[in-house]
């Protein structure tokens, strides 16, 4: 059966994997389809839809030539059967003084409008690691901003990058000494993201014509009313699916938000939140062991946004 994995990052945000790797494990893996959903960033997607591309265009020639000279590049093209690539980002919001998470899928990632919205939230970013390591200075941690973006050209700077960074100079024992004494929430060298709403994640996703969903709701703890509620006010701005199959999910936290999605008719999405090295353990595709997507969920994502596209 055709499998997918509607939810992984790159190291162009807080994963290990570059983009052109990422589609060469989904090739060992046997997906059909991944999407590529890298926090607040869309630096990632031309290289990993490209790179996939041109994979089916040598699968392509090997199948059209002949048999005879065509053998061994046969044989890899079917090992290294490329997947869909999907346009996705993840977008980090605050809800009621808490991170909830937003997942778009198929955005038009050219979308000037939608660039233009990002790129204010990287300028906003900036700003805020500058502050970010200035504060670390204060407290007795040489690094500059100019240092982390070295280690680092790629990526969309988090907290993660800092407590790798402090780690591998040795400046703390582990990464969550980092976190403990220095960039955790109400530590010292903590200064809070500027973040949109969950309703205005919803909205830019449709505005790039992507499809928006509940990344993993049982990861918030919240009550089942204040989730509810969450859910409501996310359909009426134009949600079209909740993320019910996800990696740390045991069968009733899935049974529970199948249920949720029922209720509100919204579509079924799932993924591992593969991160490569960045989460140990996790794996693509596969999550901790347990995690299967079928591909008829995707199919059921595209349907219901069609649904929402035409109705009334």
């Amino acid at each position: 059966m055709l499998t997918v994995d509607l939810h992984v990052h790159s190291n162009r945000s807080d994963g290990s994997f570059s983009p052109t790797q990422l589609v060469d494990y989904a090739c060992e893996k046997g997906l059909a389809a991944f999407a590529l959903t890298d926090h607040d960033t869309i630096d990632g997607l031309e290289e990993a839809i490209r790179y996939a591309q041109e994979l089916r265009e040598e699968q392509n020639q090997a199948a059209c030539a002949p048999a005879e000279a065509s053998q061994d590049r046969g044989l890899q093209a079917a090992k290294r059967r490329a997947p869909e690539v999907i346009p996705g980002i993840e977008f980090s919001t605050e809800y009621m003084g808490q991170d909830v998470h937003v997942v778009g899928l198929y955005i038009d990632y050219r979308n000037q409008d939608f660039t233009g919205q990002l790129k204010a939230f990287v300028d906003s970013r900036t700003a805020r690691n500058r502050k970010m390591c200035a504060l670390l200075q204060k407290n007795g941690i040489p690094v500059s901003y100019e240092e982390l973006t070295a280690e680092y050209p790629d990526a969309v700077i988090t907290r993660a990058h800092y407590a790798k960074f402090l780690f591998s100079r040795g400046y703390v024992k582990t990464m969550s000494e980092a976190f403990d004494r220095y960039i955790g929430d109400d530590c010292p060298c903590y200064i809070p993201r500027e973040k949109v709403t969950p309703v205005q994640a919803v909205e830019l996703i449709l505005a790039a014509g992507g499809i928006p969903i509940l990344a993993h709701p049982v990861l918030y703890h919240m009550s089942d009313a204040q989730l509810d509620a969450l859910t409501a006010s996310l359909k009426e701005a134009g949600l079209v699916g909740l993320e019910a199959i996800y990696s740390t999910y045991n069968d009733a936290d899935e049974r529970r938000m199948r249920a949720l999605a029922a209720k509100y008719g919204l579509a079924v999405s799932g993924g591992s939140d593969f991160h490569g090295t960045n989460k140990p353990g996790l794996d693509l595709a596969v999550g901790y062991g347990k995690l299967f997507v079928p591909y008829s969920v995707l199919e059921g994502l595209r349907k219901a946004a069609q649904e929402a596209a035409s109705a009334p």
